[in-house]
């Protein structure tokens, strides 16, 4: 593959990190965005000559295009960019504030949103570039307890695809990458969960939530695995729009494509009766 550059957000942890690191082995060169000088230090010693880190809080809106301006100039153009830094929220609905979905919805849907900002004038205008929207399984099917979560990664699924349409005419590719269940930081350290206060609803998502908590550390996925998808993602000619990753992801989303398929067979004569 031709060397290329890379600017990830979020590489202290989770697919963040595995992907600079996988790029920087392949020898790609690598804009992390990190959030503490300690973590600005441990990534840029992984590879003196390619890897470099930005400061970057993905809600601060108004520092993104003076990053993003900053490390192109110091590093060079970028041909990659990987929306990676977000976050997973678990609660009932009912349990579950406006203020944490807003908190949601700041990172993982303004906050990739604000980045790709920045970066699209200069992908179309230099007529390349592969934005790389990490989204989820949960932007494709659902589960009790994630609906913060997974109406962000809705949103950021039909973002992606809309972007996809307007710069592909200019060379410019937008994939979003929906990964199942991995052995990151998603449904532990970075989890951030509502308490529970409704007894209606323990006997439903109780169960779910243990066996979440139990699961952690052992998912089915390997993020280097992943990593790795991703670089042969970005060598393609002619990229997906969407990319799933993992067999669960794949049998949950053909497990819900199949029942819209035939909730939409069932009720195809009452959709019909609206046309004037």
């Amino acid at each position: 593959m031709t060397r290329k550059t890379f600017f990830i957000t979020g590489v202290s942890s989770g697919f963040g990190r595995a992907l600079a690191r996988e790029a920087l082995a392949a020898g790609h060169k690598v804009i992390g965005t990190v959030r503490t000088d300690a973590a600005r230090r441990a990534f840029e010693g992984l590879n003196d000559g390619h890897a470099y880190a930005a400061m970057l809080d993905v809600t601060d809106i108004d520092a993104i295009p003076g990053v993003v301006a900053d490390a192109e100039s110091r590093f060079g153009s970028v041909d990659v960019l990987v929306n990676n830094a977000g976050y997973g929220h678990e609660g009932i609905f009912e349990e579950s504030p406006l203020d944490d979905m807003r908190r949601q919805f700041e990172v993982n849907v303004f906050g990739a949103v604000a980045v790709t900002h920045a970066f699209v004038p200069r992908f179309r205008e230099r007529r390349n570039g592969h934005i790389i929207n990490i989204t989820s399984m949960g932007g494709f099917i659902t589960m009790p307890g994630i609906a913060y979560y997974c109406g962000s990664k809705f949103a950021l699924e039909g973002i992606s695809e809309v972007l996809g349409k307007e710069l592909r005419p200019f060379g410019v590719h937008v994939t979003a990458v929906a990964p199942g269940s991995f052995r990151t930081d998603w449904a532990g350290r970075s989890m951030q969960r509502s308490p529970r206060r409704i007894a209606d609803y323990d006997g439903m998502f109780d169960p779910i939530r243990q066996a979440r908590l139990e699961k952690n550390g052992k998912q089915l996925g390997d993020p280097v695995k992943a990593a790795r998808a991703i670089l042969t993602l970005v060598g393609l000619s002619d990229p997906p729009a969407h990319l799933l990753l993992g067999s669960d992801a794949l049998s949950l989303v053909r497990e819900k494509l199949a029942a819209m398929a035939a909730d939409i067979d069932a009720w195809e004569s009452l959709t019909r009766s609206t046309d004037g």
